[in-house]
């Protein structure tokens, strides 16, 4: 069984990241069950570890921290439900393309909730909307945006880091970094997209679709 555990207020990142690694720790040797936490941080910026130093646009905007997942630059701040997946992948599909690809699912379909239609695209880290509402790209392709982030790092085969999905926060916030390494897009929320959805609410619509985005037949 999955502990799932919301926590109040704005976490602290550090403290965070310590607490994620110890129940890491507990997962693998068997004293804890695992564990997916729901929380939002103060703004702050994370770097992962194909972050290039150019993508940091704005260093003294706000606090950055070098994190060990996969990734580039993200951003968390108020607004932002943060998800935590701390999963022994090696009861699953021990297959990190695999585990990656049910979480995006995962993210779509807890979207999908509020009818809205989300997709992944290749080559592009993260969980993406068309915006029609938009003027067309150039090349006269739809403009897209980013609403969710994904990084994982996994220690023994036991994840954590996760996911950022973008509820309300102050989008002005993402202009100090590229997010993800990603200059020609941009980056929306579900409030910027008209949808009136609260924390409680996203926080619902992912426990709901979590076992089923999760199977065990790893998503073409």
């Amino acid at each position: 069984m999955v502990e799932w555990r919301t926590l109040p207020g704005l976490s602290d990142y550090a403290e965070t990241l310590a607490a994620m690694e110890a129940r890491v720790a507990a997962i693998h040797n068997g004293s804890a069950p695992e564990a997916i936490w729901l929380l939002e941080h103060p703004p702050l910026y994370t770097a992962g570890t194909s972050a290039k130093p150019a993508d940091l646009v704005d260093p003294g905007a706000f606090p950055v921290f070098e994190t060990g997942r996969g990734g580039q630059y993200t951003y968390h701040g108020p607004g932002q439900r943060v998800i935590y997946v701390m999963l022994d992948v090696s009861r699953r599909e021990k297959d990190v393309r695999c585990f990656v690809r049910h979480l995006e699912n995962w993210v779509i379909a807890a979207l999908a909730e509020f009818n809205l239609r989300a997709e992944i695209r290749p080559g592009r880290v993260g969980v993406w909307v068309t915006r029609p509402d938009k003027a067309a790209n150039p090349d006269g392709s739809p403009r897209e945006d980013k609403i969710a982030a994904l990084g994982i790092k996994l220690r023994k085969w036991v994840s954590f880091h996760g996911i950022s999905i973008n509820v309300e926060p102050d989008l002005a916030h993402f202009a100090g970094i590229v997010p993800c390494g990603i200059r020609d897009h941009g980056v929306t929320s579900l409030v910027d997209l008209g949808l009136p959805v609260t924390m409680a609410d996203l926080d619902a619509a992912l426990m709901a679709t979590f076992e089923n985005s999760m199977g065990a037949t790893c998503p073409v």
